[in-house]
């Protein structure tokens, strides 16, 4: 088994070995993962954080011993909290870093990636939060743009943003809301939730297909053309700019 890690701050993974094909979600700075299938161009990979799988190409990873993949995965992780800053290796070349981005080997406002060594000023996240500071958190991207497999302020969907907000919080969450849907504890009324838990929409056919996070006083943030506030009732998502219902409800889901 070979393994690799993200040099560059927002790689694409497609669902095919191609520039052309549809990205189905993004690697960040920091992320390990195994590599299932090498080839000449691409590598097919599988996400240590949610085991999520996809085509990257190899231009734009550098592989990690085994040794180093399951030191990192046992090692208590450390992400950026900032919306963007940047790191800079011994040449005192800059690397962007954009929020939710992992550390390794985080120590002392230095980090490590195989060995090239960083040094990172930025604010950081190394452990759980409390519940209220998912909403908190949810904040910090407030206004992204909607971008299919996004996973960051820049461009980021349903699904990306409330997994980024619970990693950010210390909590696992997968990738898909279809995935997430399958996670925790469910709620019969939308007054039995609070703040931080989850709503999940479907479609005519009954199939998950977004998923938002529930504040207070019947308010739900969610990314729908860009990450946004509307009123949540129990229809589904009420667009307060177009005064009419866009999803339907399926289901809440306490996480945490």
């Amino acid at each position: 088994m070979l393994y690799g890690i993200c040099n560059l701050s927002i790689v694409p993974l497609r669902i095919e070995a191609s520039d052309a094909s549809e990205m189905v979600t993004q690697v960040l700075f920091g992320e390990q993962f195994k590599i299932l299938n090498k080839q000449k161009k691409w590598s097919k990979i599988r996400l240590t954080f949610d085991n999520y799988e996809g085509w990257i190409d190899n231009k734009q990873f550098e592989e990690i011993t085994e040794e180093k993949y399951f030191e990192l995965k046992t090692i208590k992780p450390h992400l950026s909290a900032e919306l963007i800053d940047f790191a800079t290796d011994e040449k005192h070349n800059f690397s962007t870093i954009v929020i939710g981005s992992n550390l390794p080997f985080y120590n002392e406002k230095g980090l490590e990636i195989n060995n090239t060594s960083y040094k990172y000023e930025g604010e950081v996240l190394g452990a759980k939060l409390p519940k209220e500071s998912i909403v908190e958190m949810a904040y910090k991207f407030l206004n992204a743009p909607y971008l299919w497999g996004g996973k960051t302020p820049f461009g980021i969907d349903c699904s990306g943003f409330t997994q980024m907000v619970y990693k950010l919080c210390g909590y696992k969450l997968l990738r898909d809301a279809s995935q997430q849907a399958t996670q925790g504890e469910v709620l019969s009324f939308i007054e039995e939730s609070e703040p931080g838990d989850l709503a999940f929409f479907d479609n005519a056919e009954g199939d998950i297909i977004h998923v938002g996070i529930v504040m207070k006083d019947n308010y739900i943030i969610h990314a729908h053309g860009k990450v946004r506030i509307d009123r949540i009732d129990h229809s589904g998502i009420f667009n307060v700019d177009n005064q009419k219902h866009t999803h339907k409800l399926r289901v809440i889901k306490k996480i945490i």
